[in-house]
């Protein structure tokens, strides 16, 4: 299984990226996904989680101005980030539960995609 992530760039204080991250491989069921971000010097930190079933999460940090979903159809995760700030700049990762079959799976992650805010 690979998750490809793609989207990051650098963008002005106050812009938007969207975020986008793709599985691919032997794929049965996907559960939770999720996007973390690891600013450098600090530790990764969780940034949002979307369950199978639509169930959201955030950090307080990025509520209202973030977004997640998911399209289970292409085995993809979206990031919306809207009103981005300097203290957004991270590597962002994106991660999800992938079961194989009913029995079998793991927790799998995407290459970072840098993001960068600033003016």
């Amino acid at each position: 299984v690979q998750l490809q992530a793609s989207g990051g760039g650098l963008v002005q204080p106050g812009g938007s990226l969207r975020l986008s991250c793709v599985a691919s491989g032997s794929i049965f069921r996907i559960n939770t996904m999720a996007w973390y971000r690891h600013p450098d010097g600090k530790p990764r930190e969780l940034v949002a989680e979307i369950t199978k079933e639509g169930r959201t999460n955030y950090v307080n940090s990025v509520k209202g101005r973030f977004t997640i979903a998911r399209d289970d159809a292409k085995n993809a995760v979206y990031l919306q980030m809207n009103s981005l700030e300097p203290e957004d700049t991270a590597l962002y990762y994106c991660a999800a539960d992938i079961r194989h079959s009913d029995f079998v799976g793991g927790s799998y992650w995407g290459q970072g995609t840098l993001v960068t805010v600033s003016s």
